[in-house]
């Protein structure tokens, strides 16, 4: 029966953090290089992407030839999990969609994303129409830690004086694609408008930092980066943090439950150890949540006690509620103009080049807020199932004297297909704002437990007719986009599949579980991510979050961390935790 105790740690940490991403690095970044003695649990292995990358693998490397991966975006992405992890279930309800995206490393899912770091504007904090809470900050509450992430972490991007899509402090940013000349071609005369990418990838060196190299263009950010040119976790936050001294981490820790006291403060951390499947506990004096919005949402409803027996920080009851995740929708086609084309290497950054930023006024539209749209396409390096299913248009294609036939085939001919119509490729997708409902939440579900012994999520999540609006507006601005460009559309989706609109969860854009807010009755925190609560409890990811705008979460979750760790800091110097 020994081995089924709990082992008990006789060292009490200033800080505990659960989570290694975007939000727990941050956090323990700060806080160390401030002095504090701070252990960060993450429930996956060590990443160094300077030691662990796949980056400059070759297709055929791949030991699968194309077949399916136990990553979800390739074998040789930087992302240890997925939609679906062996052991750890979790559930639906009521028949609904949610598909929850796991990365179990350090440095979490920002060692695969996309870099896309887009602020969010005055208008998605403060919203006119209504139809969702203001956040407890504005904009400029914000801005100035915003404006400390860009300095420390690096992202390019232009000055355009947009209002809802505000300003940063920018490097470079990189030079057009051929394709992406004619996408702004057609997208202008459309009306939308295209302005430069701004993404988290050192386009030059980043003054005073020695430890990262500027991008050499190989355009496989979604690998990692060898050279730390752009934003990881793992490679910008945690390994510094770790230099300084004051940062122990403990990999391999599957989070159970936050401890707490008679009086309902936070004690400590007890976690299962992958390796051995013991359970053991962590003690600190402050609990920092970084573990994404549905883990943090997670653990909160599974430390229940006699203090806080709805779980922590959820006398409110709003903890798991007002889930909601970025609308997706995309099309493509490909460029006659560019068959045949001349080969070069275009790769460029793995981030976006171009992107269009919300251009229109809803008040004349069917659906609220509004989408950017990203783009894609170009002589990026090729993967096992490149073929011909967009390019067929009804089956034809033009031969090299320009007669109609059918693409692909085998043998000689569809390699010459392949030669032909390589880097012809356009793609576009929207990513869009969903409205935070109270009735898209996770709670826990009462009959299923992980292998880890852990009760898992259970989600509940529907879709409107403002997101299902909003998407089929996606797809006739594609269209309306492809057509000005010369470009021959792929197939469009239409009322069958919501116009294209990608199930709750798909975009990994989650956001919302464990509001902040100044009433303590309807929100779990307040405007410092403190919560109500429980006042040595923070959470610093996206679950914080009260509304998304149509921007990607990282860079918000960034300043955000910052702000909540200057906070504790501060509170620290006047023994208030």
């Amino acid at each position: 029966m020994e081995d089924l105790q709990i082992k008990k740690s006789g060292t009490t940490y200033d800080v505990v953090v659960v989570g290694s991403g975007a939000g727990g690095g941050m956090a323990a970044y700060v806080l160390a290089n401030a002095g504090v003695k701070v252990l960060l649990l993450e429930a996956g292995p060590f990443f160094d992407p300077q030691k662990d990358s796949q980056q400059l693998r070759w297709p055929w490397e791949s030991a699968r030839r194309g077949a399916s991966s136990t990553r979800p975006f390739g074998d040789f992405d930087a992302a240890f999990g997925g939609w679906d992890i062996d052991g750890e279930p979790y559930t639906t309800k009521d028949k609904t969609e949610f598909y929850w995206f796991r990365s179990r490393m350090l440095g979490g899912r920002t060692n695969h994303w996309g870099r896309i770091s887009l602020r969010m504007g005055p208008q998605d904090f403060q919203p006119t129409d209504g139809l969702t809470d203001p956040w407890p900050i504005t904009y400029d509450d914000v801005k100035p830690f915003y404006d400390k992430v860009d300095r420390l972490i690096g992202i390019y991007g232009t000055k355009e004086g947009l209002e809802n899509e505000p300003d940063g402090i920018f490097l470079p940013p990189p030079k057009p694609r051929l394709n992406e000349l004619f996408i702004t071609q057609g997208a202008r005369k459309a009306g939308v408008k295209v302005i430069p990418g701004r993404g988290s990838v050192l386009t030059e060196a980043l003054p005073g930092n020695k430890d990262r190299g500027a991008c050499f263009f190989c355009g496989q950010c979604g690998r990692s980066c060898k050279i730390y040119g752009d934003f990881s976790a793992s490679s910008c936050l945690v390994i510094p943090a770790i230099k300084t001294g004051n940062l122990k981490v403990i990999t391999n820790a599957m989070v159970r439950e936050i401890l707490t006291d008679k009086d309902g403060l936070a004690t400590g951390v007890s976690y299962v150890n992958k390796e051995d499947m013991q359970e053991y506990q962590v003690n600190a004096k402050t609990v920092v949540l970084g573990a994404s919005a549905g883990e943090s949402a997670r653990i909160l409803l599974n430390s229940k006690s006699s203090a806080h027996p709805g779980g922590l920080a959820n006398s409110s009851g709003v903890v798991g509620k007002y889930l909601h995740d970025s609308t997706g929708s995309s099309a493509g086609g490909f460029l006659p103009q560019l068959l045949d084309r001349k080969r070069y290497n275009e790769d460029g950054v793995g981030s976006v080049h171009i992107y269009s930023p919300w251009w229109l006024d809803n008040k004349k539209l069917n659906f609220p807020r509004g989408y950017h749209i990203e783009y894609g396409g170009g002589l990026h390096m090729p993967s096992y199932g490149f073929g011909f299913g967009m390019h067929k248009m009804n089956g034809m294609v033009p031969d090299r004297d320009g007669k109609p036939k059918e693409a692909g085939g085998y043998g000689a001919s569809l390699k010459d297909d392949y030669r032909r119509f390589y880097g012809t490729q356009v793609g576009m997708a929207g990513r869009g704002t969903a409205i935070a409902r109270a009735d898209n939440y996770c709670e826990i579900d009462p009959n299923v437990v992980d292998k880890f012994g852990i009760p898992v999520l259970r989600f509940h999540y529907n879709w409107t007719t403002d997101e299902i609006n909003q998407a089929k507006h996606m797809q006739d601005t594609f269209e309306e986009v492809l057509h000005n460009m010369g470009a021959i559309h792929g197939t469009k989706q239409g009322p069958e599949t919501n116009y294209g609109l990608e199930a709750p969860g798909k975009i990994i854009h989650e956001v919302g579980t464990i509001r902040m807010g100044d009433d303590p009755s309807k929100s779990a925190l307040n405007k410092y991510c403190q919560a109500h609560d429980c006042k040595n409890l923070f959470v610093v990811d996206a679950a914080p979050f009260v509304q998304q705008g149509d921007k990607n979460a990282t860079w918000t979750i960034l300043a955000l961390s910052m702000r909540t760790a200057e906070y504790i800091l501060a509170q620290r110097k006047k023994l208030n935790v």
